[in-house]
């Protein structure tokens, strides 16, 4: 259990907040990892100093400041996504529920079932329910002005989660705390080169447009590709919208009009086990035939690669709720908040995939 006081902070989940000193930008939760792997063992957060330069103070945040608000018995809204029937969504929102529980603070959620009209209308609908902090895992990059405009008019911060925005930091948002999304595809790729000893043709499936997680898993990948491996080939690159159905019928069709493919970099889990079944309903092995590396951290990807039937897992770390909580704790502490708060992420193989399976999600 951690404790959240006007100075100290321990983290309750898998996930270890901040490391000593925030950097302006791309400030990284450095964590603790298992071999290497998926997230580790809980840890004691430090309490970084204030930021030195430039950063978001209440004094600067919203160009007028904001009024301080004790985190014990704060009332703060959540504004989720998607549907807690994807696993990664499910973790996200629990691990805000826990850390609010040991904040001894109110979590009022509210679910946008990927829809932005929805989400604009769950914001206002938490602002009238008079919520002191609000906490955003958009729907998409653009179109939450209208929501930031009234919560700015209201004077609530907001922190996003897991996809940022594409408005001003410390103007209309606060802060952004999620992965380094081209660094997940640029790994991704890593993975995928070991896995296939450099040398494959590779289909790739993305993720739903409009958002910059897509764009940077697509960037890392394409670009960590071109630098590094001359005998990987990208044959195909469409998107599967995240989604285990279309990344089947999206993989089916691709092997049909593209035989040679023998290896898939998935945009998420969900995709790439889709593509798992479309590689054994085309008669191949999926694992050894066509290899298959994806981006999430869910069970049942992690124990797809323990079963032989997958490659690899880069993890999105959805345990966001111990660094939500941490970096409000120093911003109404007075201390400047960077614009970017990196997550630590871990990674599945066949090497570790079996003792890390309990840190899946």
């Amino acid at each position: 259990m951690y404790q959240v006081t006007r100075r100290t902070l321990w983290v309750r989940s898998a996930v270890v907040v901040a490391a000593a000193g925030l950097a302006l930008t791309g400030c990284t939760n450095e964590g603790t990892t298992a071999a290497g792997g998926g997230t580790g063992d809980a840890a004691e957060a430090v309490s970084p100093s204030a930021s030195s330069g430039d950063g978001c103070t209440m004094d600067t945040y919203g160009g007028s400041g904001v009024e301080a608000v004790d985190l014990e018995g704060a009332k703060i809204g959540f504004s989720q996504s998607e549907p807690d029937s994807a696993s990664f969504r499910a973790a996200e929102t629990q691990s805000l529920k826990d850390a609010a529980a040991d904040a001894g603070a109110e979590l009022v959620v509210t679910n946008a079932n990927n829809e932005l009209p929805k989400q604009i209308s769950d914001i206002q609908d938490l602002l009238n329910q008079d919520v002191q902090i609000l906490v955003v895992a958009p729907v998409n990059s653009d179109g939450l002005d209208p929501a930031l405009s009234a919560a700015a008019d209201a004077g609530v911060p907001v922190v996003t989660i897991d996809r940022k925005v594409t408005n001003t930091a410390c103007e209309d948002y606060l802060t952004f705390l999620g992965s380094d999304f081209v660094d997940q595809g640029k790994r991704a790729a890593d993975a995928l080169a070991k896995v296939t000893d450099e040398k494959a043709n590779v289909a790739v499936l993305l993720g739903p447009s409009g958002n910059n997680v897509t764009d940077g898993r697509q960037k890392g990948f394409v670009d960590q590709v071109a630098a590094e491996y001359p005998d990987i080939t990208i044959v195909a690159q469409q998107t599967a919208n995240a989604s285990r159905s279309e990344g089947q019928d999206v993989t089916a069709q691709l092997l049909q009009s593209n035989p040679d493919i023998d290896a898939i970099y998935a945009f998420n889990d969900e995709e790439g086990l889709g593509a798992m079944t479309a590689i054994s309903d085309a008669g191949k092995t999926p694992g050894e035939d066509v290899a298959i590396v994806s981006i999430d951290g869910t069970r049942n990807a992690v124990q797809a690669i323990v079963d032989g039937t997958y490659n690899a897992v880069i993890e999105s770390n959805p345990r966001f709720g111990p660094l939500v909580f941490e970096t409000l704790e120093k911003f109404y502490a007075g201390d400047a908040i960077p614009e970017d708060i990196i997550i630590k992420d871990g990674e599945y193989t066949s090497d570790n995939a079996e003792q890390d399976l309990d840190q899946a999600f």
